[in-house]
């Protein structure tokens, strides 16, 4: 699969991790940064990554912040992105099968590593339901 990745300062341990593990896992992974644990502000990477994925560069994204919020609200900015904070595998399951989301976002200083990994497995691994769940995504867009 082929995948974009950005985060923030707060992030960037996480995606670090991240990016290792589905290197490793065989995934094409591309780095949006930010590359350091140094403050930053997450819109200079989230734009980046979530245009990439709006324009059909990217299977999917993960992005990554202290709480999620930020970085996710910033990726929602794009009309094809479906960004979803996830902080366990049960909602990144959820997030895949009732909305095609094509964004995990996660919260870095509430979950774990090892949690982190489980919820891109959930979320890479759950194919979309379609069917009524499809009508409610095409009522998702601004027109």
């Amino acid at each position: 699969m082929k995948l974009g990745i950005a985060c923030d300062h707060a992030g960037y341990e996480t995606k670090e991790a991240l990016i290792a593990y589905l290197t490793e896992k065989g995934h094409e992974v591309t780095n949006y940064g930010t590359n350091s644990t140094e403050s930053m502000d997450y819109p200079d990477t989230a734009h980046p990554l979530a245009s990439a994925v709006n324009n059909g560069e990217y299977d999917l994204g993960i992005t990554i912040c202290g709480s999620g919020n930020g970085i996710n609200m910033t990726a929602n900015k794009y009309q094809g992105v479906r960004a979803a904070l996830c902080w366990n595998v049960e909602i990144a399951e959820l997030a895949r099968s009732h909305n095609n989301a094509n964004i995990l976002s996660m919260p870095a200083r509430f979950i774990s590593i090892d949690d982190a990994k489980a919820i891109v497995d959930a979320f890479l691994n759950t194919k979309f339901e379609g069917g009524r769940h499809q009508n409610r995504i095409d009522k998702i867009p601004v027109k």
